[in-house]
């Protein structure tokens, strides 16, 4: 407890004085075990952070259940190292590619996938969703169906017109972002146009499905504080519907992450549907 108390009082040194990174910073300074042993460690340490995986994973149970979303191809951005937001959408698609602007957390993504030794444990999220699925014991099995059902990790940057560079993708069905543009985007148009973009990648009548951890300030990854773009609701709805998407549910939950890592008010899940036409 004194290390952790100890800990803690040199991140909220860090957070009051440091610089904020942001941008190519990541490439040298975001570090993939530090992010998942702060915000996906499980234990009864981390009860906020817990309470907003659940909130997500509940949610995306929800979305990507028999009879709501599902189709050919899902389309994960921002993947960060990180696999638990596609462990329903496994069972939805055919066939799901990974993204993130590093390559380091996509490797991280591929030891986990390939079952290599060191991969991180996400078998506690593995049993809440089998649970919520019905079936606890089922575990396995479905960390099986997802490492076949992933079949490409490729690097994006939401900045860029084309987020997916050269690689050639198909129109998706869906596209899932959690917890990414507000930390990728500088500004509210630059959040815009990441969406526009993003909306670009689906089939007409596709669906875009994204969390955003509202009025984001910062967020630590070990001693180092990174860029948040504080949006409020309004602005996640009003930038969907300008990209010629409707809003079919959206989902507000007052949590916050624990102080000492992060600064927000409020978590935001919705699901929009492109138009048919488009």
């Amino acid at each position: 407890w004194g290390t952790a108390a100890v800990g803690d009082a040199a991140r909220f040194a860090a957070r009051m004085e440091g610089k904020v990174y942001t941008g190519e910073d990541y490439k040298t300074k975001f570090n993939p075990r530090d992010y998942l042993k702060t915000y996906y460690a499980f234990d009864s340490g981390t009860v906020a952070e817990n309470e907003i995986l659940k909130f997500l994973l509940n949610n995306l149970f929800e979305t990507f259940s028999p009879g709501g979303v599902g189709g050919d191809i899902l389309i994960d951005v921002g993947t960060g190292p990180t696999i638990y937001q596609l462990l329903s959408a496994c069972e939805a698609f055919r066939e799901i590619i990974v993204s993130d602007y590093l390559e380091l957390n996509l490797r991280e993504v591929d030891k986990w996938l390939k079952k290599e030794p060191g991969a991180y444990d996400w078998s506690p999220a593995v049993q809440y969703v089998c649970e919520l699925e019905g079936d606890r014991s089922k575990w396995q099995e479905k960390e099986a169906r997802l490492q076949r059902t992933v079949t490409r990790l490729l690097t994006c940057d939401v900045n860029q017109p084309r987020p997916l560079g050269s690689a050639q993708v198909p129109a998706v069905d869906c596209v899932l972002t959690l917890l990414a543009l507000e930390c990728a985007c500088r500004d509210v148009d630059a959040y815009r146009a990441a969406i526009r973009s993003l909306v670009g990648l689906l089939k007409p009548g596709g669906h875009l499905v994204t969390s955003v951890a509202l009025h984001l300030q910062n967020y630590m990854v070990g001693h180092s504080k990174f860029f948040g773009l504080p949006l409020e609701k309004e602005t996640v709805e009003k930038a969907l519907q300008e990209a010629g998407c409707q809003v079919l549910k959206s989902q507000y939950s007052p949590i916050n992450y624990s102080e000492a890592y992060c600064i927000n008010e409020g978590l935001y899940f919705v699901v929009a549907r492109k138009d048919p036409g488009a």
